[in-house]
Parts: structure tokens; sequence; C-alpha cells
């Protein structure tokens, strides 16, 4: 298995399910304790960590909170554009 990485960009609710996961596996917890330490329960953790889509974004931020992960939003880089008269 590969090392973890805790920081990467999300494009999608897998890839923020895979650095949650990384960083709790990386803190050497167990779902359980990371849900109990996060407040959620291990259902949620379970489906935030496999990407559900449709996950409660009010809880995500509990559990990085919990587990010292941070989001920032900034623009996307949009290619410049040739402009034509």
């Amino acid at each position: 298995m590969g090392e973890a990485k805790e920081q990467g960009r999300v494009k999608s609710s897998a890839d923020l399910g895979r650095l949650v996961r990384d960083k709790r596996r990386k803190d050497g917890l167990t779902q359980v304790d990371a849900a109990a330490l996060c407040g959620i329960g291990t259902r949620f953790l379970s489906d935030l960590e496999n990407g559900k889509p449709t996950i409660e974004l009010g809880k995500v931020l509990q559990v990085m909170q919990g587990l010292g992960l941070e989001l920032w939003i900034e623009p996307r880089g949009w290619p410049e554009r040739e402009h034509r008269s």
C-alpha cells in the first residue's frame, strides 16, 4: 500500500473521502475511535470515506475539524482564452 496523503485537490466526494481516510489511518485511529473523537456515528464516517456523494456537509466539516484537517476554497485556474475581435 502507498504512503498516506493528507492533502490534495478535491474534485469529487471520493477524493475527499480518500483524504479523510488517509489522515485517520496516519493518526492510527480506527473508524470507531475517529467517529467517537468527532462526535459522529461510524456509519457516517464509513459513508464519507467511501465517497458517498450525498453526505451532510456540516458533519463533514465536523469530521475534518476533529481530525485536524482544514478546507480551503480558491478560484479554479481557468485556461487563458484567446479573445478574437
